[in-house]
């Protein structure tokens, strides 16, 4: 397996981990007083604030960016970009994406929105490498 390919892996975890800050901590409390519903998760996570509701964006934010960035990597390796470069390329998309989470669950909007345009540069990048790149 290539760098890019075990990046693709850490990339489908991340939304789980977002997952799990938005639900940290709220399973010692019982559901009837406001903690962790297991019988109805998304309603209980569509209630919360703050930094939970914030985690909780960043994970549907992290499967919305996830098909684009296997296509990336999936096109580039088919087209025969050298391997070095979607290796590289795929280590700064999950780096970003470990960012964004930060900034997001941080509530630094500025910052996430920034990090999230250089993430989707990044797969754009790997596209074009894959069109212009192939040897």
């Amino acid at each position: 397996m290539t760098v890019a390919n075990y990046c693709l892996l850490v990339a489908c975890v991340l939304p789980i981990v977002c997952a799990g800050i938005a639900k940290a901590g709220a399973f010692s409390t019982k559901p009837a007083n406001g903690g962790y519903d297991n019988r109805d998760p998304r309603a209980w996570l569509a209630r919360q604030t703050g930094y939970r509701a914030r985690a909780n964006a960043a994970q549907a934010n992290s499967f919305e960016a996830l098909p684009m960035f296997i296509a990336s990597v999936l096109v580039a390796q088919q087209a025969g970009a050298p391997q070095p470069w979607i290796d590289v390329l795929a280590l700064v998309f999950v780096a970003l994406r470990g960012i964004y989470i930060t900034l997001y669950v941080q509530d630094r909007a500025a910052w996430r929105s920034l990090t999230w345009v250089a993430g989707l540069g990044v797969c754009v990048a790997m596209f074009l490498l894959a069109s212009f790149g192939a040897q």
